[in-house]
């Protein structure tokens, strides 16, 4: 390896990766504006990769000649157009919205697991004990639901005094489990 050539960078370098990242950004700014706020949010799988795309088109494009800038930001307003595109189609066609979008899953309610689920998550009883220990858990029966949302992400719902309102659940594949469990538990 030729160390001189590694660490090397020369002024034009410096200039167009600068021109770029100027470019760059000025264009995401424009196309979020248009956009929205949902433009970078994790909300779903499509929008996770809307972020790692555009992070790809972004490096490609700061850091070398190929794809030009206008190349990059082209790829990058196809990207938002696309997100768009699939956004209307996942309000407004709800048969479609299965097919694009991840459901919710009960992993654990009212400190019982839910083996299947867990199963199905491709995951295991000790990755929900970390959640619920980074969640300040010290006890399962402190433990209301643990779900894994369609980001991926494990959301934990302690119990409290509150009455549940279930229209928050009825989104979550197998949240009839979760009833069950909370009827069951007050008998």
């Amino acid at each position: 390896m030729k160390w001189e050539t590694w660490l090397s960078i020369d002024w034009q370098q410096v200039i167009g990766i600068s021109l770029s990242a100027v470019g760059f950004y000025i264009g995401l700014m424009l196309f979020t504006r248009l956009m929205g706020l949902r433009s970078f949010s994790k909300l779903s799988s499509h929008d996770f990769a809307m972020t790692v795309g555009i992070g790809s088109i972004l490096a490609s494009t700061v850091l070398s000649d190929k794809p030009s800038l206008l190349q990059g930001l082209c790829a990058v307003a196809v990207l938002f157009l696309i997100q768009g595109v699939v956004s209307l189609i996942r309000r407004k066609v709800k048969p479609l919205k299965a097919l694009i979008d991840n459901q919710a899953i009960i992993l654990m309610a009212h400190g019982e697991y839910f083996s299947d689920n867990l199963k199905e998550a491709n995951l295991s009883r000790s990755d929900v004990q970390e959640v619920l220990r980074k969640n300040g858990i010290k006890a399962k029966t402190e433990v209301f639901a643990v779900i894994m949302e369609t980001t991926g992400d494990m959301s934990v719902i302690k119990h409290n005094d509150v009455a549940p309102d279930w229209s928050l659940f009825d989104d979550i594949r197998d949240s009839e489990l979760l009833i069950d469990a909370n009827k069951n538990g007050k008998q």
